[in-house]
Parts: C-alpha cells; sequence; structure tokens
C-alpha cells in the first residue's frame, strides 16, 4: 500500500512537471511566432537597417530624448541605403522604420531570457536532465541573435539592402528553433502514435522541400524578386522568363538572379503539392481514419499558401499578402511535424 501511495505521489509530482513544462514550450512558442512575424514585417517595411549598431546589451530602452532619436538617425544617415535610397527621409518617417527593429530586437531579448530563467529554474528544482534536454534551445537561440547581427551588417556597407543569403539563414534557424520548440512540447504531451504503410522517405523529403522552400522564400524577400513578374501562372508571357537562360542554372551565382529565384520559387510549390498528393495517397490506402484530419489540415494550408503567394505576386508585393504568406509557412511547418510525430513507420514489407 505504501509503494502505491509513493508511486501516485510520484505520477502526480511528474504530471505538475510536464504541465510546467508545456506551458514554458507552449509560450515559446507564441513568442518565436511572434518573433517570425514581425521579422518578416521589419524586412517588408525595409526597417531592418535602422539600427546600425548591435547594442548586445544596450538598447533596451527606446529614445527617449530628441537629442538620442537624432543620434540614431545620424547613424543612419552613414549607411548605402539612406544615401542611395532614402535620403529624402525625415526623422518622423525614420521612427516608424526604427520601431519596427527595435521590436523585433526587444522580442529577441524576451525569448533569449524566456528560454534562459525557466532552464535555470528547472535545473535546480529538478536536476540538470533539464539542461541536456533543453539547451540546445538556449544555444540556437544566442546563436540566431549572432546571425541577426551578421546579416544586418552585410547591408551597413556597399549594398542597401542585407544579403539574401544572411537573410535565409536567419529565417531557416527561426524555424528550426520552432521545429524544436513545438516537438519538445508534443513529447510532453499523452498523443498517441499511429500506424501507416508508407516509406519514411517521402514525408522526410516533403519536410526537406519545405525547408527549401522557406530559403528560396527568404531569397525572394531579400532581393524583391516578388516584384520582377506580376503575373501568373506565366512570368510575363513565358513560363521560363525571358530575360535569363537555363544556362545559368550552371553558374554559382545563379540564386543572385531575382528571375531564376521567383522561378525557382513558383516550381519549388508545384513540387511541394505533388509530394503532398502521394502522401495524401499513402494515407487513404492505408485507410486510418484518425490520420485523414491532420493530412488534410497539411493540404488546405498548402492550398492557401498557393493562392497567397499567388496574390502577393499579382498585387506587387502588398505588404498584407505578403504577411499572410509567411504566416503560414508556420502553420504548414507546424502541421507537418504533428503529422510526423503521431505518426509511428513502418517501412513497407518490414
Amino acid at each position: 500500500m505504501n509503494n502505491y501511495y509513493i508511486y501516485l505521489i510520484m505520477y502526480s509530482q511528474n504530471n505538475h512537471l510536464n504541465l510546467k513544462l508545456k506551458i514554458w514550450m507552449f509560450s515559446l512558442l507564441l513568442l518565436i511566432t511572434l518573433i517570425i512575424l514581425v521579422g518578416g514585417l521589419t524586412r517588408l517595411t525595409d526597417s531592418g537597417l535602422s539600427i546600425t549598431t548591435w547594442e548586445l546589451f544596450v538598447g533596451t530602452l527606446p529614445p527617449l530624448s530628441n537629442e538620442k532619436w537624432l543620434d540614431y538617425f545620424n547613424l543612419y544617415k552613414t549607411i548605402p541605403e539612406y544615401n542611395k535610397q532614402n535620403f529624402n527621409m525625415t526623422l518622423s518617417e525614420f521612427k516608424v522604420i526604427f520601431w519596427w527593429e527595435w521590436a523585433h530586437r526587444q522580442l529577441g531579448r524576451l525569448i533569449g531570457l524566456s528560454v534562459l530563467l525557466p532552464m535555470i529554474y528547472f535545473s535546480i528544482k529538478n536536476g540538470l536532465w533539464i539542461l541536456k534536454e533543453y539547451f540546445i534551445i538556449f544555444l540556437l537561440v544566442c546563436f540566431q541573435g549572432f546571425i541577426g547581427w551578421y546579416m544586418v551588417s552585410s547591408g551597413l556597407v556597399d549594398r542597401v539592402d542585407v544579403s539574401h543569403y544572411r537573410l535565409s539563414l536567419h529565417l531557416v534557424i527561426a524555424f528550426i528553433i520552432l521545429s524544436i520548440v513545438f516537438w519538445k512540447f508534443l513529447k510532453l504531451t499523452d498523443i498517441k502514435n499511429n500506424q501507416i504503410t508508407f516509406k519514411l522517405y517521402s514525408l522526410k523529403f516533403f519536410l526537406l522541400l519545405v525547408f527549401l522552400q522557406l530559403i528560396i522564400g527568404a531569397f525572394v524577400s531579400g532581393m524583391d524578386a516578388g516584384k520582377v513578374y506580376n503575373t501568373w501562372p506565366l512570368m510575363g508571357s513565358t513560363y521560363f522568363p525571358n530575360d535569363s537562360r537555363f544556362i545559368e542554372f550552371l553558374n554559382l551565382e545563379v540564386f543572385d538572379n531575382p528571375a531564376i529565384v521567383q522561378f525557382v520559387h513558383r516550381n519549388l510549390a508545384y513540387l511541394i503539392v505533388l509530394v503532398y498528393f502521394y502522401i495524401l495517397y499513402s494515407v487513404l490506402k492505408e485507410g486510418n481514419t484518425k490520420l485523414k484530419f491532420p493530412i488534410m489540415i497539411i493540404g488546405l494550408s498548402l492550398f492557401f499558401q498557393i493562392c497567397l503567394g499567388i496574390f502577393t505576386i499579382l498585387s506587387g508585393v502588398k505588404m498584407f499578402y505578403a504577411s499572410l504568406h509567411q504566416i503560414n509557412s508556420i502553420i504548414i511547418i507546424l502541421s507537418t511535424l504533428y503529422f510526423l510525430y503521431i505518426t509511428k513507420y513502418k517501412e513497407i514489407g518490414s
């Protein structure tokens, strides 16, 4: 009887800890989603270069005097974006882009503290295994802060925008952190696994394509490639942009061509949809009703993503459509990870 009560106490304590950890992971999930949204808007409003210094340990407080505002503005006036593109900008206009970048940086600081402080608390209270389980998140968040500045620094000399390669790295790391946090959240739940008889590589390939599309999407955003051709389904009057050549794919600098980047982004979306239909066929063939709803959610989010991508192109990259396009990519990633988590795979023939 005593052993039974000890078991109940331990079970209750584990449940209580799991609940706290779930709240922690869910809170981080919301914050990371928010910073991806704000980061996208920061890019769409061309605000990312408004703060020209890293300010690792300062900059938490915004400018509180006109003199401080002028200091930030004068620093901004030294970079190419101002001299070549925004030379008519007023202080009032500068404040608009400043607030976007400032908010983005403060969210990054908040996320860092939201990882570090609970991790220290849980490690002291529940053991160092917490560090082993969650330290990777803190490490990636710190690395992301460095990559953020690495990205910004690329736009301070000799160019009016940040490097689209560094921008894509910054975005992908954000989605990797989001994915890890979501996966750890799922592991704290009591969601049951199922079985399906399609091979594991198909879903892995699908997820790989989605992350590759995120990279190409960041190229499109970083180069303003969405504004090059604003027609669909053709690019102008042709399927392949007539200002480019296929032979350019043999060049290492192929992704410096905005037209080709937009072409790849479009066609990679078509490939992702085809792979999705293969997975959908496998699920329906298996006949597992528990998997039909999550696979349909993925399909619905893909449909919206295609529509939003088309609207973004046709509208000349209106902020509303472009922002929704990025938000929906979060839904695609999370719904795919959820489907992957609830599925216990078995190889065909095994």
